[in-house]
């Protein structure tokens, strides 16, 4: 018998959940982890599709979400917060990253809750503006997730009075994937990572990749290998 091909379900929304997202399909009917995946800015939640579905032919009874961004900033185009890119580096609407790090801690809740799913069977990534959220969320709420992908994107300055202390982030483990070659976010925003999460005491893996600013088929090999031992 063959196995579906994986599509993605109708846009989701309603009073339970703080976002609106898709769900990848056919979904589990009973689940045993959870993995949460978040676009980069000007982008949607279908953007990440690919790698949703190498997630599912992986563990099959993984539940994969896709979330749309809160804020509309172009005709199918949505982002976590706004950002500006200058000589000094990228400058961001620190209150709306912070409104989409509250509702994203919120929604896994919800869908954890929804789908009787625990923390430690909970991982959340994302591109870009994506990861830069889904590192928000683990390290200020690492009681949440089992960890977190950081693809292609950075930590903010901006999170530093929030950040968990280094005895709530000892189980929490990380992925940092970037490009030697990102014209959008330098390589040393990852350098910066890797640095901030050592001092933290995070467990996590490292890798640089000869690309400009995306997910190579190298980057995501690895973060599903990653992936795999998290949620296993």
């Amino acid at each position: 018998m063959s196995i579906p091909h994986p599509t993605i379900g109708p846009l989701e929304h309603g009073p339970d959940f703080s976002l609106e997202f898709r769900v990848l399909l056919p979904q589990p009917a009973h689940p045993d982890a959870l993995v949460l995946l978040l676009h980069g800015v000007g982008g949607s939640e279908t953007n990440l599709i690919e790698m949703a579905a190498a997630i599912t032919e992986q563990q099959p009874n993984t539940l994969v979400v896709l979330a749309r961004g809160p804020l509309t900033i172009g005709s199918g185009q949505f982002a976590w917060f706004r950002v500006a890119f200058s000589a000094t580096g990228p400058r961001i609407e620190a209150a709306e990253a912070e409104s989409s790090r509250l509702a994203l801690i919120q929604f896994v809740q919800q869908l954890q809750q929804a789908h009787g799913i625990a923390p430690r069977h909970t991982v959340v990534a994302g591109f870009s503006q994506g990861g830069i959220m889904s590192a928000g969320v683990a390290l200020t709420a690492p009681e949440q997730v089992a960890g977190f992908g950081l693809l292609s994107g950075r930590i903010l300055p901006e999170l530093e009075p929030q950040l968990a202390d280094r005895a709530r982030l000892a189980q929490l483990q990380g992925f940092v994937g970037h490009g030697e070659f990102d014209s959008k976010l330098p390589v040393a925003w990852a350098e910066r990572s890797d640095k901030w999460l050592s001092a933290l005491g995070v467990r996590y893996q490292s890798r640089r990749y000869p690309i400009d600013h995306g997910i190579s088929a190298a980057m995501q090999a690895d973060f599903l290998a990653w992936l795999g031992e998290v949620i296993a």
